[in-house]
């Protein structure tokens, strides 16, 4: 189990020589100058300038729009009103805004589900009919039975903002612990539902926040992890420290849950809390921010006073437990093996020197291991692509699972025996019992929707659980993989989709779409607006930055910390291979990312405005002296440093987008994206950057910002609010980067005949 506390990218709208460290090239006069944009400049909303400066190690760095902080006070409110109409003014000229949203509908408007997960014989798993704002969670007696309905969290709300945040069945299968979040907040309420009756118990438990739930053998209670509750007023925005582990037996009020693991000397610990399937133990995985490195402990259940006993307490390397045999654990580990491996510790005797190696490290990275079955499941990266193979318990390769995109059928999944070459795309899933050896796993690629496969670890048998019947043609699309160099020279792998007659003609309008970071691979993923990014004629660009875990650990320390501006010159230096290998010019290619990723587009454009053409930085961290100071933004020190160290303010402050600003600069267009209820990247940051942007901007591009309501970071978002921002993220591209749509009503771009830009 890979559970650890990270800023995660939920945002995926992938349409989603560099500078030495720290330090910046000054840009020219002017930025970015697209034909479509005329002065004069914006008639931006009033943002006043207020006197706040902090004292940073002897530094005064002014704040002038710290009153944004306050994100419910009427001046606050009164500026976001302003700038939401601007934008919405802005986007409403564009008169192919209406097909692209009917196309993101109708690629949207088909059958979607989960991985299932078998409990008690029986089979749980998410389908959304199409255009349904949240997925509704099923049950089946059998694997070929008819599903029926056990939650549906669209009758739960009238905006669709109420989600299915987590889910997680008694061993049993009679009952259902979910969790439920609202307006996109990480906040959540879990509740217990009998699954034969469809009715809730009286059980709940609130103030629950990045943590699962994990029921005893007997159905009589469940573990999980949470927060004090915030002082009233302050629950998106209060920093959220000192997780504690809970038990929550059923029938009681939460007051009564006894409290099983807490540590009052490390505020900054979470815990992730598992039983073993066969009840033994309750596993603590141990998080510090958003470290790699975790704590193992664990607690024997059958011993009456059983103590919380600190197996693997040095945060030395990661350790994701994979399961038992009685006293024996399985771990995936990266210690003295960065790429990952599989060892065996027997509890009884847990000095080092009696660990044994089970799966060794290869030249491919270790992602995930999964025991269904009897095998150990690993499925790893090769150049960020999925392969799976299957071991038994001494380590044994037993096979290889071919990953081959079906395209409706046309291509079987026993084909790679004949010699066929595994897809570009992205395997998930692959969880079971020890027991049981049926698995479930998803497999998608940047135009194929996921696919949801069953397969049998002991024979190696696969078959089509569900295949979602899209508007779209894979085969009209193609994917490559090239591999560019850095400014210091190093390799950097880069996926380039788009149609499969497009024409390289260094005119073509490009969405580079970037992450780096906290350890987050970035793999093949399907999104509908890939698609019609495509369909439009566009390239979709997105390379594997260090900073993430594409390479293993080695690969994510050489862009954190002091590294960070390294993920930087990464990105710029794909940006100018686009435009000198001949797929786009500066004035055509867009950048994106979402998070770590709007960190990353807000950096870029601050360090070499002129390199692009539009920037969508979504929902990112743009004040970096700041950062710590909101909910769970201090657990990001692990990543980025604080500012409150002597020696990290200054690389820090180097590269924050809010204060590399510089008056008088030609930035290009930006399309800047928030929501009013995000506490994980609270709104502020978005707010504060889009404010100091617009009033340094010296030429005539737009600086906008779209503010969404009711909504958050990313997750639980409805599908009609995905649908809309979408629509006007292609809808800004397509007026900056001056592109003519004509003909285009939803078909495959790849398909046309005549590729030449119109």
């Amino acid at each position: 189990m890979k559970l650890r506390c990270r800023l995660t990218l939920f945002i995926a709208i992938a349409l989603g020589a560099g500078c030495a460290r720290g330090v910046r090239e000054e840009a020219p006069e002017r930025g970015a100058d697209p034909a479509s944009v005329a002065a004069p400049a914006f008639p931006y909303p009033p943002a006043r300038r207020g006197d706040v400066a902090d004292d940073y190690h002897g530094v005064a760095v002014p704040d002038p729009y710290r009153w944004l902080e306050d994100l419910d006070s009427p001046e606050t409110r009164a500026w976001i009103d302003a700038e939401n109409a601007l934008t919405e003014s802005f986007l409403a000229a564009v008169p192919a805004r209406e097909r692209i949203r009917e196309r993101l509908r109708r690629l949207l408007d088909h059958e979607r589900f989960g991985l299932p997960r078998k409990e008690g014989g029986r089979y749980f798993f998410t389908r959304n009919t199409g255009l349904q704002d949240q997925d509704v969670l099923l049950v089946a007696d059998a694997i070929d039975a008819e599903p029926r309905v056990l939650i549906d969290p669209n009758a739960l709300s009238k905006d669709g903002t109420i989600a299915l945040a987590g889910w997680e069945p008694s061993r049993d299968g009679k009952l259902l612990a979910y969790g439920i979040a609202e307006a996109g907040s990480d906040w959540q309420v879990w509740r217990v539902r009998d699954v034969d009756k469809g009715e809730d118990l009286t059980d709940r438990v609130e103030w629950v926040k990045f943590s699962s739930t994990s029921w005893t053998p007997d159905g009589k209670g469940f573990f999980y992890s949470r927060y004090d509750a915030p002082a009233e007023g302050e629950a998106l925005s209060a920093t959220n420290t000192f997780q504690k582990v809970f038990y929550h037996r059923l029938g009681t009020a939460q007051g009564e849950d006894a409290l099983i693991y807490s540590r009052a000397d490390q505020k900054e610990w979470g815990f992730a809390a598992d039983v073993t399937e066969d009840g033994r133990y309750l596993i603590l995985s141990v998080w510090r921010g958003t470290d790699s490195k975790n704590g193992l402990f664990y607690k024997d259940l059958a011993a009456a006073q059983g103590e919380v006993v600190e197996l693997l307490p040095a945060f030395d390397a990661a350790y994701d437990f994979i399961g038992n045999e009685g006293p024996v654990f399985w771990l995936r580990t990266d210690l003295d093996a960065p790429r990952g491996r599989v060892i065996a510790i027997d509890v009884r005797a847990p000095d080092r020197h009696g660990w044994r190696r089970i799966v060794p490290q290869l030249d491919d990275i270790l992602d995930e291991v999964s025991l269904v079955g009897g095998r150990l499941v690993c499925r790893y990266m090769e150049d960020a692509k999925s392969a799976v193979r299957i071991h038994d318990p001494s380590g044994v390769l037993i096979r290889e699972v071919p990953l081959l995109a079906t395209h409706e059928g046309c291509v079987a999944l026993h084909q790679v025996a004949l010699g066929r070459s595994p897809s570009i795309g992205t395997a998930s899933g692959f969880q079971g019992k020890p027991d049981d050896p049926e698995t479930f796993y998803s497999f998608a690629s940047f135009a194929t929707p996921p696919e949801i496969r069953r397969l049998d670890v002991r024979t190696g048998e696969q078959s089509i659980f569900r295949r979602p019947k899209a508007d779209v043609d894979p085969a009209a699309f193609e994917t490559a993989q090239i591999f560019y160099q850095s400014g210091d020279g190093t390799r950097v792998p880069m996926f380039i989709a788009h149609g499969k007659t497009l024409a390289r003609d260094g005119a073509r309008p490009t969405y580079l779409y970037g992450y780096g970071g906290f350890d987050v691979s970035i793999t093949p993923w399907f999104s509908a607006a890939h698609l019609v990014w495509m369909e439009m004629g566009g390239v979709l660009a997105v390379p594997n930055l260090r900073g993430g875990g594409e390479y293993g650990e080695t690969w994510h320390e050489a862009g954190r910390l002091k590294n960070k501006q390294k993920v930087f010159d990464d990105f710029m230096a794909a940006a100018r291979w686009l435009v000198s290998n001949g797929y786009t010019s500066a004035k055509r290619l867009a950048i994106g990312g979402g998070s770590n990723g709007g960190l990353l587009v807000g950096a870029c454009i601050t360090q070499r405005p002129e390199l692009f053409g539009a920037a969508i930085p979504a929902v990112g961290v743009h004040d970096m002296l700041r950062f710590h100071t909101f909910t769970i933004g201090w657990a990001w020190t692990t990543e980025y440093g604080s500012p409150a160290d002597p020696e990290m303010f200054p690389v820090i402050r180097a590269y924050s987008p809010l204060h590399s600003i510089r008056p008088g600069t030609a930035y290009p267009p930006a399309l800047i994206t928030t929501a009013d209820h995000d506490d994980r990247v609270v709104p502020a940051h978005s707010y504060k950057f889009a404010a100091a942007l617009q009033a340094a901007q010296a030429g005539p591009a737009p600086i906008l910002i779209r503010i969404e309501t009711r909504a958050g970071h990313g997750a639980g978002k409805p599908i009609s609010k995905i649908i809309e921002e979408t629509a006007d993220r292609l809808t800004f591209l397509v007026r900056v980067l001056d592109m003519d749509l004509q003909g285009f009503e939803g078909e495959a771009r790849g398909a046309d005949p005549d590729p030449a830009p119109r």
